[in-house]
């Protein structure tokens, strides 16, 4: 007849105390029981859990509230580890657009010049020549995070916050963020190869658009209606191209290195994600370096 608590075990063995015995450890009477399959188990067996003690088989099967061994964490569609909180990461990029337009309007604006995306100019404070080609590669990824005007920072922000908490869920904090520098690497780099090299360019509109690139490539995996990205997209590069004194290749360039990097990342074999996004990236880096490097020549050779 079996136990009561227990209706699908036999009858545990006793020991000479009568206490039951471990089945792991026969020779062991005990008097502590696994809070959910309710078998005896021995201290050296007893595993500690939210409530009272686990069996290792409970714990090894992931039936108890002490996370087995072998059992995976979860993970998200591009297989990057669930975090607490899901904005983390867009929650740092805004306070750091927020801190260089305060740091912007505190120093009159003579930072912008310093960190705007700019590929060769003169200054006419210093005589000299500035800019990308003149070694300051520095600009293709500060210029993301100035802002001078009040409306641009705050149509930027608010994309970012809209865009960013889903694709960074979806992503994992790191890939993410790979998504977002690599985007506004690719807006200022096309901007670089293509527009005057004295027009200077600033905003985090690139790595914006590459946020929709990659909102439009994660519906499309999730079988999502794609009308209002599309039509998110259309409205977006209509503006881009019929607004004036706007740099549409910052837009662009954006747009493209982040569908391509999403891509590469929700689109990745499961059991090869890590080497597939690590060279999608470094793949999207390097062609981003080569535009540079070639742009570079062509202006000072």
């Amino acid at each position: 007849m079996d136990q009561p608590g227990s209706p699908q075990e036999p009858q545990q063995a006793h020991g000479h105390d009568g206490l039951p015995t471990c089945p792991s450890h026969p020779d062991r009477p005990t008097g502590v029981r696994c809070t959910r399959c309710d078998r005896p188990i021995c201290p050296e067996c007893m595993i500690s859990a939210s409530v009272g003690f686990q069996c290792p088989d409970c714990v090894r099967t992931g039936g108890g509230s002490v996370p087995a061994p072998q059992a995976s964490a979860p993970r998200t569609i591009a297989g990057g580890t669930l975090a607490t909180d899901p904005r983390l990461i867009t929650k740092i990029l805004l306070g750091l657009n927020i801190a260089v337009f305060i740091a912007v309007y505190a120093t009159s604006s003579e930072l912008v010049n310093r960190l705007d995306m700019i590929g060769l100019a003169v200054d006419p404070a210093r005589y000299e020549l500035v800019g990308v080609a003149h070694g300051e590669w520095y600009r293709l990824l500060t210029a993301v995070f100035v802002h001078q005007e009040i409306a641009h920072i705050g149509f930027n922000l608010l994309s970012l916050w809209w865009l960013g908490p889903p694709v960074e869920a979806a992503l994992g904090r790191l890939r993410f963020t790979a998504l977002y520098l690599l985007s506004g690497l690719g807006g200022s780099a096309l901007t670089y190869l293509l527009a005057a090299q004295n027009q200077p360019s600033l905003g985090a509109s690139g790595a914006i658009f590459g946020l929709m690139g990659a909102t439009a490539v994660l519906m499309r995996r999730l079988r999502y209606d794609m009308k209002p990205v599309l039509i998110l997209l259309g409205l977006n590069l209509a503006f881009t191209f019929l607004w004036p004194n706007i740099a549409w290749q910052a837009h662009v360039g954006g747009l493209i290195v982040g569908a391509a990097v999403a891509f590469g990342m929700v689109h990745a074999p499961r059991d090869r994600r890590t080497l597939v996004h690590a060279g999608t990236c470094a793949l999207v880096l390097l062609a981003i370096v080569a535009t540079v490097w070639v742009r570079t020549l062509q202006l000072t050779g």
